[in-house]
């Protein structure tokens, strides 16, 4: 079996600074009256700060790796030729952004032919970055970040985006476990996966851009991240991350892919 080599350094820290970038440039909009909020297709909320945040990941990314390829939210797929490409949420929890609430975040991931080897959870309204390089430990603000050693699952504090999306047999389960639900969702949560401060953070409908950092931080943080399923791969419709010790549990009393409401699309 092929071992991945170490995320290089530098490319962690440009990512680092990327996100950051983008924090910048969306604490313009944020909490401004004048904020317009357009709808997609499918229900979701942008705003001129998601499109300007990720045109000009697009741009500094084109001009630092004119040959890797580009994934986001808001625009078309860029294909590359290098075999690495960069994955982008310019807001994370438009929905949080556009009410004001501090828990938005910028993400910003670097994958290559060995999966994800840099993921980045910035919160600029919070002043707090996470992230983390495959082989290089997970940090927030440059101090290491490690998941709670908690075994137990009563007890366990459970995040996720919202609860629309949950059937209602995953949160009878989740009440008779005794898990502590809370909404502190989006890549807010994964955050507070990696840093100890909640055991699991569920997503039961995502997109691969808003889970592709978690692999990397939730790992290189000693914990654990899935899909419902079991899948390691950040793409597969929905993320599940935990302290490793109560991945398996967890995953068994929620239900698995049954956590997932019927017909459930992103809230």
């Amino acid at each position: 079996m092929t071992i991945a080599p170490p995320a290089d350094p530098d490319l962690v820290e440009e990512a680092v600074a990327l996100a950051r970038l983008a924090g910048e440039l969306s604490l313009g909009w944020f909490r401004r009256r004048d904020l317009s909020i357009d709808h997609k297709d499918d229900g979701t909320p942008v705003t001129a700060a998601d499109r300007a945040a990720e045109r000009a990941l697009r741009e500094e990314i084109g001009a630092r790796h004119p040959d890797d390829g580009v994934l986001g939210e808001e625009e078309p797929e860029a294909a590359g030729t290098s075999g690495r490409r960069w994955i982008v949420d310019p807001i994370d929890g438009t929905k949080a952004f556009t009410h004001g609430v501090p828990l938005y975040a910028n993400l910003v991931a670097v994958e290559d032919e060995h999966g994800i080897a840099v993921g980045v959870i910035n919160l600029p309204a919070l002043g707090e970055t996470v992230w983390a390089g495959r082989g290089r430990g997970c940090w927030c603000d440059g101090r290491p970040a490690r998941v709670s050693e908690r075994s137990e699952l009563g007890g366990a504090y459970v995040s996720t985006s919202g609860l629309s999306t949950w059937s209602d047999g995953a949160l009878v389960a989740a009440r008779a476990a005794g898990l502590k639900l809370r909404t502190w969702g989006d890549g807010y949560g994964y955050a507070l996966v990696a840093t100890g401060r909640v055991e699991a953070m569920v997503d039961p409908v995502a997109a691969l851009y808003d889970l592709a950092p978690m692999p990397v931080i939730i790992g290189e943080a000693g914990g654990r991240f899935s899909s419902l399923s079991g899948d390691a791969h950040p793409g597969r419709g929905n993320g599940f991350a935990s302290n490793g010790r109560l991945h398996a549990p967890l995953l068994d009393a929620l239900g698995g892919t049954s956590t997932v409401r019927p017909g459930a699309v992103v809230p």
